[in-house]
C-alpha cells in the first residue's frame, strides 16, 4: 500500500499566486510556491478566524485534545486534504479521550468513535493531528480512532460502523475523497507505520458500503 502515500500533492491555490509577486519585490522570489502556500494565512490579518468549540461534524461532541498533540494549519488551502485513515484505540472511549488530552502523549485522532456510534471531535479538521506516525500522511489527512481492540471483532458494534460510516461520508464529501481503498485507509496501511490497527476483523467491504449509503440515508 506504499503507493497511498508517497507524495504530497499540496495544492497551491489562488492566494500563494497573488502572495507570489509581493514576495518577488521583496526580493525572496527564491521561495518555494508550496511554501507560500502553507505560509500565506500566517501573515499578520490573514489567519481565519476560529470559535472555541466549532464543529466540522453537526453530529459530533467537542472536547478538546491537548496543543501538543497537533499543529495549527489551515487546510485545505496549505495542505490538501485526501485521505480518511481508520484507527482502533486499543482501549476505551474514556481512555482514548485521556490520552489524547495529555501534552506528553505526543499524539491525538481528530475524532473518537465510541461503541454506540457517539462521536467526539477533538482536533479541527483544518488541523495537522499527530496521529499517523507519519508527517505527509499527517499533512494529507483525517484521523478517526474507534473504542475497542483489534483481535476483539465484538467491538466493532453495528452502532459504531454506523456513526463512523455517516462520519467518513461527511468528511469525503466535503473534501472531494472517493470512497475507497485508496482513500480511505487503515492505520496499518500507512508507509513506515509499526502499528496494526484496525486489525483482520474490521470489515471494510461492509464499511465503506455504509460510506457510500450514508448520503443517501440522509437525502
Amino acid at each position: 500500500m506504499g503507493s497511498r502515500t508517497k507524495g504530497s500533492d499540496r495544492r497551491v491555490g489562488r492566494r500563494a499566486v497573488l502572495l507570489g509577486g509581493g514576495v518577488a519585490v521583496l526580493g525572496t522570489a527564491a521561495l518555494a510556491r508550496d511554501e507560500l502556500a502553507r505560509a500565506w494565512w500566517r501573515l499578520p490579518g490573514m489567519e481565519r478566524k476560529r470559535v472555541e468549540g466549532e464543529l466540522d461534524h453537526r453530529a459530533a461532541e467537542w472536547t478538546s485534545a491537548s496543543r501538543a498533540n497537533w499543529r495549527r494549519a489551515d487546510r485545505p488551502d496549505d495542505y490538501r486534504i485526501d485521505r480518511v485513515v481508520i484507527h482502533v484505540v486499543q482501549g476505551s472511549y474514556a481512555t482514548a479521550l485521556k490520552v489524547f488530552k495529555d501534552p506528553g502523549h505526543g499524539a491525538a485522532a481528530h475524532y473518537v468513535v465510541r461503541k454506540d456510534g457517539h462521536v467526539a471531535q477533538m482536533i479541527r479538521e483544518l488541523d495537522v493531528a499527530f496521529h499517523a506516525g507519519s508527517r505527509d500522511m499527517n499533512e494529507r489527512s483525517i484521523g478517526i480512532e474507534h473504542e475497542g481492540f483489534v483481535d476483539r471483532p465484538q467491538d466493532f458494534t453495528a452502532a459504531m460502523y454506523a456513526g463512523s460510516a455517516r462520519l467518513t461520508a461527511d468528511i469525503c464529501a466535503r473534501y472531494g475523497i472517493p470512497v475507497d481503498r485508496e482513500h480511505v485507509i487503515g492505520h496499518v496501511e500507512v508507509e513506515g507505520t509499526d502499528h496494526t490497527d484496525p486489525g483482520p476483523h474490521w470489515d471494510w467491504d461492509r464499511y465503506l458500503k455504509l460510506v457510500r449509503e450514508a448520503p443517501k440515508a440522509l437525502a
